[in-house]
């Protein structure tokens, strides 16, 4: 017999996950229309898939709300799975469309009375997920009626529903009085999952309403009293694991009336130590802990008692629960490592774990480092250094250091150290020159053990910031007991141009300075380079270092040395990165976020900790407007159809980005042949005195043949004669004018200019360029931007005529450029105004 040919294509059923066409909604539409007053054997199987097909395509995100009216049609069936894809469609478009929300209503208060009581609990749950204000008079008498369902689910449901309606609308859900309620269910109610709903709302409520009911704050005082609490406990065994966490979270914060209230509560909870759920082992551990603050010897055996279930946890369980454990081990271990010290091995690093679980680990390791551990932990970190893994490598290799500045076992440490310098591995070499150098500083009497090592190692193999300052720091600060030093600075002062740290090329100043104040026949002609290039440095810090050493070589050497090179005492401790007043916060939060994130937490929720300071949030950033005081010309506020001339956060930034070394201001990269010129104009630019050039004392030409500058100061050139053009000091101009204009008026000049560095500087004051032209009567209508990009507009008006000058000024702080377009009613004083704009912005910053 042949076998049957095969379906047609277009005989194939579509996926239920893709329409087949535009139609589909619409087929879908028409076929729910005709199964919602059937009653034919198989309706409801019928109706089963087209429901599969309308909440499918409800997830994928198509728009299937036109069928809303024949799905609420279609509810009416006793199948229960009907019923929760009915409510699950209706929960998701009801909160976009109110109206049809109506339609949904009869229904769903018809299912609140159903015989099942899984159907009236679905219902009741469908209900307050509508999320429509309008519609909360329906929900009081379904809650009122699910509160004292007999049914144990309906009530649960009925529980979280006064919570929702209170969060719709907060004077319905207390007038109808359901949080008492909820407050007799809370003591009476035999069901745990009850209680624990009715705990977890009505905290909730009574915080929030506590700002302005005083019988609410005294009902939230209520539920830690003794009574309530130890209700609670005596009933913790009957709660889900997420009631658990509840009732012990509100444990935690209860205040007991004595030491015998404290060990009962202990006893009552010491078998929830063993839970299998990590969540339950950490509130029980935040509640022990919170209850012996007030008793050192108590807390100590507490610690003690925890620890055994805190690493059993984290040995096993998914990494992500190993790391939520770890972070909160990892704070009881910076709190008493001496506890800890003797189960280091359970710090240790698994080959299958993940990195942030590794490094967590390490940090772990160097607290708990002492006397008698500190070998094997050492060893173990060695074996990481060498790790394929890079991270995980510098990681360890940071850890062998602090454990060496805690003063354990120096000597090895040390020796461990200066081999890892032999491992030729660029990143294990890094990582190791910037721990050698903090251990000169604690330890200055390994300095020739250390330099001897330090010498052989080149430094073009050394390209990392950190690790090359940490270098370059060893050879100035070591200059005279190793001998190629001055050599291998002059080797980098060569290749300045190409060192794109200003971080390094700081270093190398301060070093070439020290190594010139030791051995000056050697380093004589470096110094005067790296002091060429300093000056004429595009990094303002790097420029501001290079001018104060050559001021004080030009004032008194002995002065240099005392300011350069003082003696120094070791570093006896090194600051730590948080405060002891932070790290209390933190202990305060355990069992959250805060320990995880290792801050308190403010620093993640407050408004202020998140970003830095902006004009304004408001019209895409924008300060339209500045201060209505007596200085500064108050401006009204811009329509809304006149917000393009303004910049907005969306606007591409047209900025050419800073130069090579991260410089937040563009000049002219140094070279050799323009070291006399540049370093005269940087001199004249920042000049710490006000004497003439020609009234220099003769030392200042000494120093200068002396380390091979030539500098002689060119006089400074007379100012240019003030422009003709005179302002009027009180000039106004309304907003809509200025729109008007601005639209009408050709643009008169386009220009670019430079800003000074002090100008740049000061822009970090949002009003300081406002009030700065308002004293050359050019008057700010709106501002705002973000860095690196500042939009002004300006405008003034002539002292004795009625013509106006607008101005667009977009001040971009990476390149250090303004760019002007300037429009007047008056063309033929276009230039004259230019001029004075570009003279009042070139003195802003300056004294």
């Amino acid at each position: 017999m042949a076998p049957p040919p095969p379906p047609a294509y277009n005989q194939r059923s579509p996926s239920p996950s893709q329409p087949s066409g535009k139609g589909e909604v619409s087929d879908l539409k028409m076929q729910l229309r005709q199964l919602a007053g059937s009653r034919a054997p198989g309706t409801d199987d019928a109706k089963r898939e087209l429901f599969k097909k309308v909440i499918s395509y409800m997830t994928i995100g198509i728009d299937v709300s036109s069928v809303f009216s024949e799905m609420v049609m279609c509810s009416a069936t006793s199948d229960i799975v009907l019923k929760k894809m009915c409510y699950l469609y209706v929960g998701n478009y009801a909160k976009h469309n109110p109206d049809l929300s109506l339609l949904t209503i009869n229904f769903l208060q018809r299912d609140c009375k159903d015989e099942d009581p899984m159907i009236r609990g679905l219902a009741l749950r469908s209900l307050c997920s509508l999320r429509v204000a309008n519609l909360v008079e329906y929900l009081v008498g379904p809650l009122g009626s699910g509160l004292k369902d007999s049914n144990n689910y309906v009530r649960t449901v009925a529980t979280v529903g006064v919570l929702k309606l209170y969060h719709i609308s907060a004077s319905t859900c207390v007038d109808a009085d359901f949080p008492t309620t909820l407050k007799h269910l809370m003591l009476n109610d035999p069901d745990a999952q009850v209680v624990a709903n009715c705990l977890s709302a009505l905290q909730e409520i009574w915080s929030l309403e506590a700002s302005t009911s005083e019988e609410a704050s005294k009902e939230r005082e209520a539920l830690l009293s003794k009574p309530v609490v130890y209700y609670f406990l005596n009933r913790i065994k009957e709660f889900s694991e997420w009631a658990q966490c509840i009732v012990l979270e509100l444990v935690s914060k209860y205040v007991p009336s004595d030491s015998n209230d404290i060990f009962d509560i202990m006893n009552l909870l010491e078998d929830r130590l063993q839970h299998a759920n990590g969540a339950v082992v950490l509130a029980t551990t935040k509640v022990f802990l919170q209850l012996t603050l007030s008793m050192t010897d108590v807390h100590q055996q507490v610690y003690e008692r925890i620890k055994a279930p805190l690493l059993t946890l984290v040995s096993s369980g998914s990494p992500e629960q190993s790391y939520a454990v770890l972070s909160h081990l990892h704070l009881l271990v910076m709190r008493a490592p001496f506890i800890f010290s003797s189960d280091y091995k359970h710090f240790y690093c698994q080959y299958n774990e993940p990195f942030y679980v590794k490094k967590l680990k390490l940090e772990m390791l160097t607290a708990v480092a002492n006397e008698s551990n500190t070998y094997e932990i050492v060893t173990e970190l060695c074996e990481y250094a060498a790790n394929v893994d890079i991270p995980i490598a510098r990681e360890s290799i940071r850890a062998v250091g602090k454990i060496a500045l805690q003063q354990y076992d120096v000597n090895a440490i040390v020796d461990r150290l200066l081999q890892f310098l032999e491992m030729e591995k660029d990143h294990v070499t890094a990582e190791t020159l910037v721990l050698v150098k903090d251990l000169l500083r604690k330890y200055p009497q390994w300095s020739h053990d250390c330099i001897a090592v330090v010498g052989n190692i080149s430094s073009k193999n050394v390209q990392e910031p950190k690790a090359k300052s940490a270098l370059i720091w060893m050879l100035g600060e070591y200059a005279q007991d190793m001998q190629d030093a001055p050599y291998i600075l002059e080797s980098l002062i060569e290749n300045w141009d190409e060192e794109h740290s200003a971080e390094v090329r700081l270093h190398l100043l301060t070093a070439i300075m020290k190594c010139f104040l030791r051995r000056p026949p050697e380093t004589q002609k470096a110094l005067g380079d790296a002091l060429a290039a300093g000056l004429a440095d595009f990094h303002q810090d790097v420029h501001d270092r290079a001018l104060l050493y050559y001021r004080l070589l030009q004032y008194d050497v002995s002065v240099a040395e005392r300011v350069v090179n003082p003696p120094k005492q070791a570093v006896s401790v090194f600051a730590d990165t948080q405060s002891s007043e932070i790290k209390d916060r933190i202990f305060d939060e355990f069992n959250s976020l805060s320990v995880v994130y290792q801050k308190p937490s403010y620093m993640f929720t407050d408004k202020e900790h998140r970003g830095p300071f902006a004009f304004s949030e408001e019209l895409g950033s924008l300060s339209i407007g500045v201060e209505s005081a007596a200085n500064i010309v108050s401006a009204q506020r811009v329509e809304a159809n006149d917000q393009d001339l303004l910049l907005s956060t969306s606007e591409k930034e047209e900025s050419r980005g800073p130069g090579n070394n991260g410089s937040a201001y563009d000049a002219p990269a140094y070279d050799g042949s323009a070291a006399v010129n540049a370093v005269s104009t940087q001199l004249d630019l920042v000049s710490l005195d006000h004497t003439s050039p020609t009234s220099a004392p003769s030392a200042s030409l000494a120093i200068d043949d002396l380390l091979g500058l030539g500098l002689t100061v060119a006089p400074t050139p007379a100012p240019p004669p003030p422009p003709a053009l005179e302002l009027n000091a009180k000039a106004v101009l309304d907003a809509n004018t200025f729109q008007q204009k601005w639209r009408q008026l050709p643009i008169s000049v386009s220009q670019e200019i430079s800003v000074s560095p002090q100008g740049l500087a000061a822009l970090t004051t949002p009003q300081a360029l406002l009030r700065h032209m308002q004293g050359q009567s050019i008057n700010c209508m709106a501002s705002g931007g973000q860095a690196p990009n500042f939009k002004y507009f300006f405008f003034a008006q002539k002292a004795k005529e009625f013509s106006n000058y607008l101005v667009e000024c977009v001040i971009n702080s990476s390149s250090g450029k303004a760019q002007l377009k300037i429009k007047a009613d008056d063309q033929n004083t276009s230039e004259a105004f230019s001029a004075l704009f570009q003279s009042a912005l070139s003195k802003f910053g300056l004294p």
